[in-house]
């Protein structure tokens, strides 16, 4: 019996170790079907989001969703640690370990004690083998405790790091596309004063941080569940945007560079596939076109009015590049509990035109604001390069 829980807690000890290296030091992808990390994120997340359909605002809603992913990441380091003292302290116990202990009859209770004591390397010395391979085995179990300790604190960083990389590029999309960024609004703003080439340099800077979307989310699996710190914000809601921005791109602006947005394109669906892929999501389709009804006509309506040619032709030129990753963001945003973006919303706000001191602020036209925004900019040019205005030199 002792030999067969002895190979057990070898097993146990080496499926954790092996779990915590592919999470956090190994830097590729792991196309294993089973994994340690994958089953305690898909149970965990799978109870977590049950009662987030009960709470009906909002806010409340997604502030409850967003506990999940820091405290996510504790769980899992918390599974590990007692993963190892559990293996170590059965390990022990298999190998007949004899103590001095101020208990006169030693229990695997004072097993698992000494096991985490030895673990998180305390020292306190009041339980410690008397002789034999189990002063060896608390050697190594202490070395791997500090090292455990070590990767923590390495480990922790590196995901901020990546979460605030991340949502930098994501803020700034608020003055481009809107909250939530939609397709439409991020040309409708760029073609005011022919900023169309504005718009082929920030395609390109999204071509990068669609590549590091997907490196860092293939790295490190807990950011997927990570939430943006704006309610109308997500990572896959601007993933969503950045491809529905190329696909609007590749079928009706003539004018831009097809090339670039086929570049960008590529990348952000590769995202969304292997997002899908490495996360066990299967890409069904909802039955719910994203691009029906009004939110159609709407489109092709804003489209007109930026001089583009609305065809036949060029509408299915659009539906072909949508049916290569709409099933894929919407199952991602089925199992994520994130909603995705609007092609042409009816209403855009901004976040950075609200706050709450200026509550009428969400309902003030967002085309007058950029007209105002543009003013001052010009004012700023006019000043900066030493040039008066009409109205200061009649006033001089």
């Amino acid at each position: 019996m002792s030999w067969i829980v002895g190979l057990g807690s070898v097993a146990l000890v080496l499926v954790i170790l092996q779990d915590a290296f592919e999470a956090v030091v190994l830097p590729r992808r792991v196309t294993r079907r089973f994994r340690l990390t994958s089953l305690i994120f898909r149970v965990s997340w799978w109870l977590w989001r049950r009662p987030a359909h009960l709470i009906h605002n909002g806010a409340r809603r997604e502030y409850y969703l967003s506990l999940y992913g820091p405290l996510s990441l504790l769980f899992l380091l918390v599974i590990w640690a007692i993963g190892l003292i559990s293996g170590f302290a059965l390990l022990q116990w298999s190998l007949g370990m004899t103590v001095h202990a101020p208990e006169q009859q030693v229990s695997l209770g004072t097993l698992f004690y000494f096991s985490g004591t030895t673990f998180f390397t305390l020292g306190l010395g009041d339980v410690a083998p008397a002789a034999g391979l189990p002063r060896l085995v608390t050697v190594i179990e202490a070395g791997m405790g500090f090292g455990f300790l070590a990767l923590v604190l390495s480990y922790l960083p590196v995901i901020y790091q990546a979460f605030s990389r991340r949502e930098a590029s994501i803020a700034q999309l608020d003055a481009h596309a809107g909250s939530p960024p939609s397709a439409l609004e991020l040309l409708r703003r760029h073609s005011q004063g022919e900023q169309f080439p504005e718009l082929v340099r920030l395609l390109r800077e999204w071509e990068r941080w669609a590549a590091e979307l997907l490196e860092s989310h293939l790295s490190y699996p807990v950011l997927i569940y990570y939430r943006s710190q704006h309610e109308r914000q997500s990572w896959l809601a601007a993933l969503t945007t950045l491809l529905d921005t190329c696909a609007l791109t590749i079928a009706y602006l003539d004018d831009l560079p097809a090339q670039t947005a086929w570049f960008t394109f590529a990348i952000a669906r590769h995202a969304a596939v292997d997002l899908a892929q490495v996360f066990d999501v299967k890409p069904r389709p909802t039955g719910e076109d994203r691009l029906a009804g009004e939110e159609r006509a709407r489109l092709l309506a804003a489209l007109e009015e930026l001089g583009l040619e609305v065809s036949p032709e060029r509408e299915q030129r659009l539906a072909e590049l949508r049916q290569l990753y709409e099933r894929y963001v919407q199952s991602l945003a089925r199992r994520l509990e994130m909603p995705l973006p609007a092609w042409a919303p009816a209403k855009v706000i901004d976040d950075w035109q609200t706050s709450p001191w200026e509550p009428l602020a969400a309902s003030r036209d967002t085309l007058a604001w950029q007209r105002k925004m543009l003013t001052l900019q010009r004012k700023f040019e006019t000043m900066k390069s030493g040039v008066q205005s009409p109205d200061e030199t009649s006033a001089g």
